[in-house]
């Protein structure tokens, strides 16, 4: 629905958007069970479908990947940013900005992704701003690595997620972190130990926060040290698995049985 509503709007889109919405339709319907990546869609799932038996299959993050490097050149105090710009539906929250930008002039947020429909809509509200700064596309993970590892703070300023990768691997990173309170975003962090929620729209909210983080180094390390070990306890690959593999007995076995 949220793709109708933006990027798809040519008519061959239009049709491809159509047949996957139908495509879909036919895999929900006929399934033996949903497996939804967050209890948030959980929930949207069960409105669609309440006869269809439900379970969270969380997606594993090697935590391997993300570890200190040097970073990149930038200036501080600093918030990270890193989300794309093709889905109005997530980008219009970060409309809030500039607002932001003009109660903390001390602060550079620099934002790494953009590309898609609503780039320019974004960049042409925030770039007369000195402490905004765009970085473009980086090369993950490498270069996405070397961005977290420089900034203080990782910001997930959008109208919707999911179980954003970004989030988590900034807390990896040792990161505090600060999200718009949408979608599966409070299952992906914990509001007050690895970081703070907002609330949608609020940009009060967000400086008060932020500016929470930037006056207390001893919250900033703490969240961050708290936000790498609830992500590799909680999004583990070897949790992952393992929750997959009860899912799949839990189907497969009284299939077995029964046959």
């Amino acid at each position: 629905e949220w793709a109708k509503k933006t990027i798809y709007k040519d008519p061959i889109m239009k049709t491809v958007i159509n047949l996957r919405a139908k495509t879909a339709e036919e895999c929900f319907r006929d399934c033996t069970a949903i497996l939804p990546i967050t209890k948030y869609l959980d929930r949207v799932v069960k409105e669609h479908y309440p006869n269809k038996p439900t379970d969270i299959l969380s997606e594993g993050m090697d935590a391997s990947l993300w570890y200190p490097q040097e970073g990149m050149n930038l200036k501080h105090p600093c918030v990270g940013l890193l989300q794309y710009s093709n889905w109005w539906g997530k980008t219009k929250e970060m409309m809030i900005l500039p607002k932001v930008l003009e109660a903390l002039p001390h602060v550079t947020f620099y934002w790494v992704g953009g590309g898609g429909a609503y780039e320019e809509k974004i960049l042409s509200l925030l770039e007369k701003y000195d402490n905004f700064k765009f970085l473009g596309r980086l090369q993950y993970p490498d270069q996405v690595r070397q961005y977290l590892t420089e900034i203080d703070v990782y910001a997930l300023i959008t109208g919707m997620d999911l179980a954003p990768l970004s989030l988590k691997e900034a807390q990896l990173m040792e990161k505090p972190v600060v999200a718009t309170n949408v979608g599966g975003n409070p299952e992906m962090m914990v509001d007050g130990k690895t970081g703070f929620l907002v609330e949608e729209g609020n940009a009060d909210d967000l400086c008060e926060k932020l500016t929470i983080l930037f006056k207390n180094k001893e919250i900033r390390v703490e969240n961050g040290s708290n936000g790498r070990k609830f992500i590799e306890e909680k999004f583990s690959m070897d949790a992952s698995a393992k929750n997959f593999i009860r899912i799949l007995d839990s189907y497969v076995k009284p299939f077995i049985k029964k046959y």
